[in-house]
């Protein structure tokens, strides 16, 4: 039988756990890489899953140091439901969940989210601490989509319920990593809501028509979503200064969003960039919607919102030095993507300069299919010299690769090409997280 194909190809799951040294580069390692770049992605423990979405969390990381790709190393994430294969039962154990879906370092814990459950923190070594509730104060799922104001170093997230109310709770944590906000929004519905915005003033939710089937949650096996006509669309807008006022709406077109690239600030006006569906999750659809990149401009003085779209390129997976979150970050990156398993296409990584409206790409060799691109800075100043990090997969070796480009020349020849010992498979999101004592020129 065949299977279906979020677990066919470079979807399917890898069966163990390696860890890999000295690996074949070709090409220079900057030498101010001095840390791990790790990515995120679902890997089911069993082979098995009801739907990409929920499968283990495996990360994938590998290990630079002196010029050098010192290793490489996977992990399945060991959640609860990876040693038990528990579900939940009765009242709801937050601690149950698969853990794929992103990477983040903050106040010295790296974790990995979903956002249906608690983050699990993680060792240097990709090893699993465990459960991770901010000393016990988080009492909600956590996004996969944390933002982290480079201003004041405070980390915003949100977490949403599905299946119960309060549907939604904004939370705050200081510099330090203690959880210092944690306010239910309760005019929000059983949205789908996979990320949100933060710029320098304003916390920005998105309310989409995707929201919870409670009938196929019942069902299981695949995802408990559905596209409604009737549940409309809007952004919500709160102040950063004022976490428990109100929340201005603002609506918008039909649509769903699942990555924002960024948001930032222009006068009385909230500009925010995102990967819009048109629609998503109709009936029996899948993913056979192209995601393109769109421009909201909030007026907060008018009540209104300009909606435009940028490029006519199907693309996912947004990325911008993360250092600029909630500025006015003039390039964003992007990968092109494709449903389909057997796909042999040319991948593409976009560069957007968002000032002036180019985008150059850069072009794999045929049947190389990039990840996520994660910025890896270069100096001290947010927005300069960096390097863009992707795994990319090759169909014809069947095994992935570590490439890192110059993330100011796209178009040019990657930097380096670390020679993996195995295929990563297609997963979520990552992050290069520097060596804490790591200094850049």
């Amino acid at each position: 039988m065949k299977p279906p194909p979020y677990l066919a190809g470079n979807y399917a799951p890898v069966t163990d756990e390696i860890t890999s040294y000295e690996l074949k580069t070709e090409g220079r390692i900057p030498p101010e890489l001095s840390g791990w770049y790790i990515r995120n992605g679902p890997n089911p423990h069993s082979t098995a899953s009801g739907h990409w979405f929920s499968g283990d969390g495996m990360v994938h990381g590998v290990r630079l140091e002196n010029r050098r790709a010192m290793s490489y190393r996977n992990r399945w994430v060991r959640t609860s439901l990876f040693l038990e294969g528990r579900r939940p039962q009765g009242h709801r154990d937050l601690t149950v969940g698969a853990a794929n879906t992103h990477v983040v370092r903050h106040a010295g814990h790296t974790l990995a989210l979903v956002e249906s459950a608690l983050p699990y923190e993680l060792e240097p070594d990709l090893s699993t601490v465990g459960p991770y509730d901010f000393e016990g104060r988080l009492n909600t799922p956590m996004t996969a989509h944390p933002k982290v104001c480079p201003a004041t170093g405070e980390m915003h997230f949100f977490g949403y319920r599905a299946a119960e109310a309060p549907y939604l709770t904004y939370h705050r944590t200081d510099a330090a990593g203690n959880l210092v906000i944690s306010r239910p929004v309760t005019e929000v519905g059983p949205t789908m809501m996979h990320d949100f915005a933060l710029t320098s003033r304003h916390v920005v939710f998105m309310d989409l028509p995707v929201v919870f089937d409670r009938e196929a949650a019942l069902g299981g096996g695949g995802m408990p979503y559905h596209w409604s006509d009737t549940y409309g669309a809007r952004l919500g807008v709160l102040r950063r200064d004022e976490p428990h006022g109100a929340i201005r709406w603002f609506t918008i077109d039909p649509c769903y969003v699942f990555h924002t690239l960024n948001a930032h600030e222009v006068g009385n006006t909230v500009v925010l960039t995102v990967v819009r569906y048109s629609e998503l999750w109709r009936g029996n659809q899948g993913f056979d919607q192209p995601g393109t990149l769109w421009r909201w401009v909030i007026d907060l003085s008018t009540g209104t919102v300009s909606e435009e779209q940028i490029d006519d390129r199907d693309c996912e997976f947004p990325r911008i030095d993360d250092r600029l979150a909630g500025l006015d970050a003039r390039y964003g990156h992007a990968i092109t993507t494709s449903a389909d398993p057997e796909a042999s296409h040319t991948g593409v990584l976009l560069r957007y300069d968002l000032s002036t409206g180019r985008v150059e790409e850069h072009r794999f060799e045929p049947g190389q299919r990039p990840s996520e691109a994660a910025f890896a800075p270069g100096d001290d100043r947010p927005g300069g010299r960096g390097w863009l990090m992707s795994y990319v997969y090759d169909t014809e070796r069947d095994s992935s690769d570590l490439v890192i480009l110059d993330a100011s020349d796209i178009t040019a020849e990657p930097v380096a090409t670390i020679h993996l010992p195995r295929r990563v498979p297609f997963g979520f999101h990552g992050n290069w997280l520097p060596d804490p004592d790591a200094t850049t020129a």
